[in-house]
């Protein structure tokens, strides 16, 4: 194609959203709602997937190492777990400073076990995947000189359950969502070009092809996607830093954190763009086809 018909397109797609005015602003209206729905609850879906994997990730196993195990045995121990394959990470503390923690949580009067400290030694370890954790503790289990493991068993399987099911739920309404945006913006759409088919008929009779006459309605599809795209980015973009203003400072220290606003935000801005341009230009393709068999 020709830069000069390109160029010509271009401009008879922008002066025929300005010709359709009533129409433009309903399938832009449509686009923006819509969009505005979808990037709204992205930001949920994805913080809560965020927040599904903090609270996956700060799962750990707890390993007791029995008394008679001397610093040889220790060095072995930590070794073979360090090679266990699925495991992430390896931290040893020893029952003295299990001890200063216990004492700087629950206060001075358990200082008076420092004369003769009943603890254990301990390793905390971290699986790869922390859906396999309950594989990796019956491992440890296994080994010499281990006294005891533990990592919530019976809790943990039930809150990686909860989370798996929040996290296939969340799939489901976010693909349900978008394919109701595109429903409804590639009807709104086609409603646009239904008021306009006798223009395509005429066109079409004087000997225009089929492209000649469906370039300029995809070109408008898209600046109508694109259009209803720029309110919801705004939108969603200051909410999120509102929201982001005032909850993450109450979250300071705390294990659940919300995604930062960057570079979240532009993913999400740039997200609803492509969605809004896609399906503008995917709703107009697919609306026009009818009306080109004249």
């Amino acid at each position: 194609m020709k830069a000069r018909t390109l160029t010509r397109h271009f401009r008879e797609s922008l002066k025929s959203l300005g010709r359709n005015s009533w129409m433009t602003f309903a399938s832009v209206s449509a686009v923006t709602v819509t969009l505005l729905l979808v990037g709204v609850f992205v930001l949920i879906m994805m913080n809560l997937n965020k927040v599904a994997d903090d609270l996956e990730n700060d799962v750990e196993i707890k390993t007791f190492v029995s008394l008679e195990a001397d610093d040889i045995r220790i060095g072995v121990i930590e070794e073979t777990i360090r090679s266990m394959p699925g495991v992430a990470s390896v931290e040893y503390s020893t029952k003295e400073e299990e001890l200063t923690d216990l004492v700087l949580d629950f206060g001075d009067e358990l200082s008076l076990f420092q004369q003769s400290n009943p603890l254990f030694d301990v390793f905390y370890v971290k699986a790869a995947d922390p859906q396999q954790t309950a594989l990796v503790a019956t491992e440890i289990a296994k080994l010499d000189n281990i006294e005891e493991v533990k990592y919530g068993e019976g809790k943990i399987e039930k809150l990686f359950n909860v989370l798996n099911m929040g996290r296939n739920v969340g799939l489901v309404l976010i693909l349900a969502l978008l394919f109701t945006a595109m429903f409804l913006i590639s009807n709104t759409i086609r409603i646009t070009i239904v008021a306009r088919r006798h223009e395509i008929e005429i066109m079409k009779l004087v000997g225009a092809t089929n492209w000649f006459v469906r370039i300029p309605f995809i070109l408008e599809g898209m600046w109508l996607g694109l259009l209803g795209s720029i309110i919801p980015i705004a939108l969603v973009s200051t909410l999120y830093y509102k929201v982001t203003d005032f909850v993450q400072p109450k979250l300071s220290g705390e294990m659940i954190q919300l995604l930062d606003l960057t570079p979240f935000i532009y993913q999400v801005s740039a997200l609803i763009l492509v969605m809004g341009v896609f399906i503008g230009i995917w709703g107009s393709f697919m609306s026009i086809r009818k009306f080109l068999r004249v």
